[in-house]
C-alpha cells in the first residue's frame, strides 16, 4: 500500500462511523467478470460477456474482461488491502460458468467444476481468516454461453437451471457464508440484455423482452427459496438499481411519463417479489406476460419473503413525454441539458438527496424489513501524479451520500449498510476500462494497485477508534 497522502479529514461533524452505530455494515462491492480474469482457466466455461465483449463494436473502448484485474490470481493480496482499508464486509459474485461450465447442474445432465468450487472456497476462507464477512451475489449478469445457446433468459427452463446452480453453490458454501444476494439489478440483465442490446447477450428483440423479465422474476424468488432451504440461517436478499424519476415539466403528459418510467426502473421486480404483481396499470404491455408466458400459479411463485433488499443508486432521472419511444413514451433529459453543475465521467448527475429519496420510497413498502445500499459510487477522471491518485470529487461524493444515508437512518428508515462501488478499478461492462469507480487505482498494463485518496479517506473513517459506550445504539 502506498504512503498515505495529505487529504481532507473524515470530518466527524459531517460523517463519522460512530454516528451510524456499531452494527452498521461497511463494505465494498465487486463482480466476477469485472475483476477475476482467468476466463479460460481451471475449467471455467465461457459466459455471455466473454462472447459479447469480443464482438466488434459492443464495448466502447474495444476491450474485454479476459484479464481484468487478475483477481483470480491476486485475491490474497487484494483482500489484505481491502482489510487494511478498514472494510469488514466484502461483496463478490460467483461466476456461474466457473461452477457449471455447461450451465446445467447434475440434475439436468451437467457437470460441476470442482476447480471452480475450490477457488471460491479459498476466497471465502481468506476473507474469514482476515476477519472479513463475505457476501455472495449469485448472479451478476454473466450467464453461461451454453445456456444462452439454449435460449437464455427467454427460455422458461432457465428458472430450473438457475435453481440447480443456486443449489450447488449453497450446498458448497452455505456452512461458511450466511449473506446471500440472489440477483444483481435484474432490470439491466433483462432489458439491456434482451431488448436494447447494449449489454450481453446483445439481443434487440421485442419477442424476448417479456419472457426474459418474467423468468428473471421467477428465478429471483426461486433462488431465494433454494437458499432458504439449504442454508436455514441465511440472510437472504436481492438488489435493484433504483432512481427517483421526476417530470421535466409539471405538464400532465410529463407527469404521466415519469410514472411509467418509475414503474419500469423502480417497481418492475420488487413488486412481484412482494406479492403485488407487475405494475400493469402504468405499463400495460406487461399484461402480455400473462397472455403469452405465465403459467398457472406463477403469480404466487413470483413472491418471496426476503430478509433484506439492496438498493443500488447512481443518478436521478428526469423525463419528458415523447411519441418516439414505444411502451414508456418518454425520453430522458440529460443532466448537461438541464444545466446540472456536478456530473460524473459517466454523465450522471451527483445529487445526494436522490439517495435519501430512494431509501424513503422503498421503506414505504410493506414486507421490506431491512435495506442496504449495496452499491454507491462515482467515476471521475483519475490520474496518477507522483505515485498518488488525488480524487477529491469522489471523497465529496461519498461523504455527501453517506450524509443522506445517515439522515434516512435518523429518520427511522431501516437502512443498515453501505457498500462502495467499487473496491478496484475494473472492467465497466460496455464502457470498457475507461471509467474508474474504484477506491484503488489499477494500472491495467502492470496490475499495480495504488490506493486513491478516497480509499485513504475511508481507511481513516473506518479504522479510527470509537468508544461505543459513549454513543447510544441507533435504530
Amino acid at each position: 500500500m502506498t504512503t498515505q497522502p495529505h487529504l481532507p479529514a473524515a470530518d466527524p461533524a459531517l460523517v463519522s462511523r460512530a454516528a451510524f452505530g456499531p452494527d452498521f455494515v461497511w463494505g465494498t462491492a465487486t463482480a466476477a467478470y469485472q475483476i477475476e480474469g482467468a476466463v479460460d482457466r481451471d475449467g471455467r466455461g465461457p459466459s455471455i460477456w466473454d462472447t459479447f465483449s469480443h464482438q466488434r463494436g459492443k464495448i466502447k473502448t474495444g476491450e474485454h474482461g479476459d484479464i481484468a484485474c487478475e483477481f483470480y490470481d491476486r485475491y490474497e493480496d487484494d483482500l489484505r488491502l481491502h482489510k487494511a482499508l478498514g472494510f469488514p464486509h466484502f461483496r463478490f459474485s460467483i461466476a456461474w460458468s466457473r461452477i457449471l461450465p455447461d450451465g446445467l447442474g447434475p440434475q439436468h445432465g451437467g457437470r460441476v467444476n470442482e476447480a471452480g468450487l475450490a477457488f471460491y472456497d479459498r476466497l471465502i476462507d481468506h476473507c474469514l481468516s482476515l476477519g472479513m464477512t463475505p457476501w455472495i451475489t449469485l448472479y451478476h449478469w454473466d450467464l453461461p454461453q451454453a445456456l444462452e445457446n439454449l435460449g437464455g433468459w427467454p427460455n422458461r427452463k432457465i428458472v430450473d437451471w438457475f435453481a440447480d446452480y443456486v443449489d450447488v453453490c449453497t450446498k458448497a458454501f452455505g456452512p461458511k457464508v450466511k449473506h446471500w444476494i440472489i440477483l444483481n439489478e435484474p432490470l439491466a440483465s433483462s432489458v439491456l440484455g434482451y431488448f436494447t442490446g447494449t449489454h450481453a447477450p446483445g439481443r434487440r428483440s421485442l419477442r424476448a423482452l417479456l419472457p426474459s423479465i418474467h423468468h428473471t422474476a421467477l428465478a429471483q424468488a426461486e433462488g431465494g427459496r433454494v437458499v432458504r432451504r439449504n442454508v436455514p440461517d441465511a440472510h437472504v436478499g436481492t438488489t435493484f438499481s433504483c432512481s427517483p424519476v421526476d417530470p421535466y415539466t409539471d405538464s400532465t403528459r410529463d407527469r404521466a411519463a415519469a410514472k411509467r418510467v418509475d414503474a419500469l426502473l423502480n417497481r418492475l421486480f420488487i413488486e412481484p417479489a412482494l406479492g403485488l404483481g407487475y405494475p400493469t396499470d402504468e405499463l400495460s404491455f406487461l399484461n402480455g406476460i400473462f397472455k403469452k408466458h405465465a403459467q398457472p400459479g406463477d403469480l404466487e411463485k413470483l413472491a418471496f419473503d426476503f430478509d433484506f433488499i439492496g438498493l443500488q443508486h447512481y443518478f436521478r432521472v428526469v423525463v419528458e413525454h415523447t411519441y418516439f419511444v414505444p411502451y414508456i413514451w418518454s425520453k430522458d433529459i440529460s443532466p448537461l441539458s438541464r444545466g446540472v453543475q456536478t456530473i460524473t465521467e459517466m454523465g450522471w448527475e451527483v445529487n445526494p438527496d436522490s439517495l435519501y429519496r430512494v431509501i424513503q420510497r422503498f421503506s414505504q413498502y410493506d414486507g421490506i424489513r431491512k435495506l442496504y445500499i449495496t452499491e454507491s459510487g462515482a467515476a471521475f477522471y483519475d490520474t496518477v501524479q507522483q505515485g498518488h491518485v488525488h480524487d477529491p470529487q469522489r471523497i465529496s461524493y461519498h461523504q455527501d451520500y453517506l450524509q443522506s444515508v445517515l439522515r434516512a437512518k435518523n429518520d427511522g428508515f431501516a437502512v443498515d449498510g453501505y457498500f462502495v462501488w467499487t473496491f478496484l478499478d475494473n472492467f465497466e461492462w460496455a464502457e470498457g476500462y475507461r471509467p474508474r469507480f474504484g477506491l484503488v487505482y489499477v494500472d491495467f498494463r502492470t496490475q499495480q494497485r495504488i490506493v486513491k485518496d478516497s480509499g485513504h479517506w475511508f481507511q481513516q473513517l473506518l479504522t479510527d477508534p470509537v468508544d461505543w459506550s459513549a454513543h447510544p445504539k441507533t435504530h
